[in-house]
C-alpha cells in the first residue's frame, strides 16, 4: 500500500470534521427543545425543515431584564467565547431591579445593605451553580436539550412540572406589572417635560427639595402616597390649558390607561420576535444609568453619617429590621436560574462555565453595589432625609432634569420593546400547557392579555410601588427556582448515589429555610 496515509497524519482535518458533526448535533438538540415552546404554525423559534437552523434564531428571555439572541456573536460554529458568555449573563440579569437597589439599601441600612448585596450574590451564585450541575447528575439519560423545568419534572413528576410553571408565571407576570408601573411613570414625566418645554411653562413641584442646578426632590414627604401631579405654575401664558393638561395627564389616573392603546395590540401578535432586535437598548440603558449616577454623585458630593442603631432626622441606622425588603429585591435582581443552562451550553469551553458564571455574577453585584452605594451616599442629607430615597431613584430627580429625562426616554422605549416579548413567553408557557398550542385562537390570547394588562393597570393605579412588587415576586419565584429546587435536587442526587453526608444535608436544608424565611418576611415587614 504505497499510497496509504494514516488519518492521524492529516493534521486538523479529522478534528474539523468531528467538530462540525458535534456542532450540528448540538444545534439540532437545541432546536428540538425550543421547538416545544411554540405551535407548529409559529416560526419565531422554529427553523425551516430543509436547512440547518442558523444559530442566531434562538432567543432567551429574562424577567426584568432583556431578550436577546443566544448565539449572536459566535465563532461561526454556534459557540461563544468566555467574554461573550460573561457579557450575555450580565446583560440578562441587569434589569429594572437596579432602580430599586438604593431604596433597598435605605431600608436595610447602609452597612447591612452592602453586606447583604455581597452575601445574596454569593448565595444565589451557589444555587445557580447547583442548577447548572443538576442536569449532569442524571444518569443514563440524554439531557443535552433539557432546561431546568425538565429537570424538575424528572425528579418531582407532574408536581415539579406544574409548580415550575406556576413560579415561572409569577416571575413573568410580576415583571410585566413592574414594567407597566415604570412605563406609566416614565411616560408621565416625559410628557410633562415636553409639554412644559413646548409651552414655555416654568413649574415648581410642591415637594421638598434642594435648590440650585442639581436639584433633588423628596416626593414622599408631601403625602403618604406616591407622588402625583403636585405642581404649581410659576409663569405661564395659559393657566387654563395647563390645568386641563394636569387633569388629563395624571400619573396614576390616566397615563396607565393610555398605554393600553399601544401595548395591547402588540401583545396579540403571533410572533413578536421583531422586538428582540432592540435588545441592545437594555445595555445602553444600564450604561447610561451608571453614567448618570456617576455625574450626579460627583456634583452632589458624599453625605454620610454613621449611626449604628439610632435614627435621626436626616440619616438612617446602619442596621435596620427592614432588611428583608432588600433581600426580596436582590432575589430577583440576581435571578437567572431559569435560563442559565441555555446560556452556558453555548460556551465554547465548557470547563470554564463555573469561572465565567462567577465572573458574571461578580460584575452584576459590582454594578448593583456601585449604583446603590453612590445614590445612597450622595443623596443630600441634610437638607433632605435619607428616608426620601424613592423605590425608583429616578423619582428623586424632577421631571425637568435633562439627564433624568434622557434616562426615562431610553428606559421607556426599551421596556415597550421587551414587554411584548415577556407577554409572548407567558402566552407560550401557559396556553401551550393547557391547550397544546401557543395561539389556540385570538379569543384565548386576547383574554389572557387583557388579564395581564389589567393587572398592570390596576397596580399602576392603586399600588405603584415597584420595590414592593419586585420583592414580593422575587421572594416567591426565588423560593422555588433559587433556593428549594436546586437544593432538593442536589440532595436527592447525592442520596441516590450513596454520597449524601450530614453536613451537605444540613447546609441545603438551611438554604431552603432561608428562602422560606425570605418569603414570609416580605409579608410581615
Amino acid at each position: 500500500r504505497p499510497f496509504h496515509v494514516e488519518p492521524t497524519n492529516i493534521v486538523g482535518v479529522n478534528d474539523d470534521v468531528q467538530r462540525v458533526t458535534d456542532e450540528a448535533s448540538a444545534m439540532n438538540k437545541r432546536i428540538h427543545y425550543y421547538s416545544r415552546l411554540t405551535s407548529p404554525a409559529d416560526r419565531a423559534l422554529i427553523a425551516p425543515d430543509h436547512v440547518l437552523p442558523a444559530p442566531d434564531e434562538i432567543y432567551v428571555y429574562s424577567p426584568l431584564g432583556t431578550a436577546f439572541k443566544v448565539d449572536s456573536c459566535t465563532d461561526g460554529y454556534g459557540k461563544n467565547s468566555s467574554i461573550v458568555t460573561i457579557f450575555m449573563i450580565w446583560n440578562t440579569m441587569m434589569g429594572t431591579s437596579i432602580l430599586s437597589i438604593p431604596w433597598g439599601i435605605k431600608q436595610a441600612g447602609f452597612t447591612s445593605g452592602i453586606i447583604l448585596i455581597l452575601l445574596m450574590g454569593i448565595l444565589t451564585l451557589y444555587c445557580c451553580y447547583r442548577v447548572v450541575k443538576s442536569r449532569q447528575m442524571i444518569p443514563l439519560i440524554d439531557t443535552s436539550n433539557w432546561e431546568f423545568p425538565d429537570v424538575c419534572k424528572y425528579y418531582f413528576g407532574s408536581f415539579g412540572q406544574w409548580s415550575s410553571l406556576l413560579f415561572s408565571m409569577v416571575s413573568l407576570v410580576g415583571a410585566m406589572i413592574v414594567y407597566w408601573v415604570l412605563m406609566s411613570n416614565f411616560l408621565f414625566n416625559t410628557g410633562k417635560f415636553i409639554y412644559n418645554f413646548v409651552h414655555d411653562i416654568n413649574v415648581t413641584d410642591i415637594v421638598p427639595g434642594t435648590n440650585g442646578s442639581n436639584k433633588v426632590i423628596c416626593p414622599s414627604a408631601a403625602s403618604g402616597h406616591p407622588p402625583q401631579n403636585r405642581s404649581v405654575i410659576v409663569s405661564s401664558g395659559n393657566n387654563t390649558g395647563f390645568e386641563l393638561f394636569e387633569e388629563w395627564w395624571n400619573k396614576s389616573k390616566t397615563v396607565p390607561f393610555y398605554l393600553i392603546a399601544v401595548l395591547l395590540p402588540l401583545l396579540n401578535l403571533k410572533s413578536p420576535s421583531f422586538f428582540a432586535k432592540f435588545n441592545v437598548l437594555g445595555t445602553v440603558s444600564v450604561v447610561y444609568l451608571v453614567f448618570l449616577v456617576t455625574v450626579k454623585a460627583a456634583r452632589l458630593g458624599i453625605h454620610l453619617e454613621y449611626n449604628w442603631f439610632t435614627e435621626n432626622d436626616f440619616f438612617v441606622p446602619e442596621f435596620r429590621i427592614l432588611f428583608p425588603q432588600l433581600t426580596g429585591v436582590l432575589t430577583l435582581a440576581f435571578f437567572i436560574h431559569n435560563c442559565v443552562i441555555t446560556l452556558l451550553q453555548n460556551n465554547r469551553n465548557q470547563e470554564n462555565n463555573v469561572r465565567d458564571l462567577s465572573i458574571a455574577y461578580f460584575l452584576v453585584g459590582l454594578t448593583y453595589l456601585y449604583v446603590g452605594v453612590m445614590i445612597f451616599a450622595s443623596f443630600p442629607s441634610p437638607p433632605l432625609s435619607k428616608e426620601c430615597i424613592e423605590q425608583n431613584f429616578l423619582d428623586n430627580f424632577p421631571s425637568d432634569d435633562i439627564m433624568s429625562f434622557v434616562a426615562r426616554i431610553f428606559l421607556l422605549f426599551q421596556m415597550m420593546t421587551v414587554y411584548p416579548l415577556l407577554g409572548y413567553l407567558a402566552r407560550v408557557q401557559l396556553l401551550r400547557q393547557f391547550f397544546g398550542n401557543a395561539y389556540p385562537s385570538i379569543f384565548h390570547v386576547l383574554v389572557l392579555n387583557i388579564a395581564i394588562v389589567g393587572a398592570g393597570v390596576a397596580m399602576a393605579r392603586f399600588y405603584p410601588n415597584i420595590g414592593g412588587i419586585i420583592r414580593y415576586s422575587g421572594a416567591t419565584c426565588g423560593l422555588a427556582f433559587v433556593f428549594m429546587y436546586p437544593s432538593l435536587i442536589y440532595v436527592i442526587s447525592l442520596h441516590r448515589a450513596g454520597q449524601l453526608t450530614w453536613p451537605a444535608l444540613i447546609i441545603h436544608i438551611l438554604i431552603i429555610l432561608l428562602g422560606l424565611a425570605n418569603l414570609i418576611a416580605q409579608f410581615l415587614l
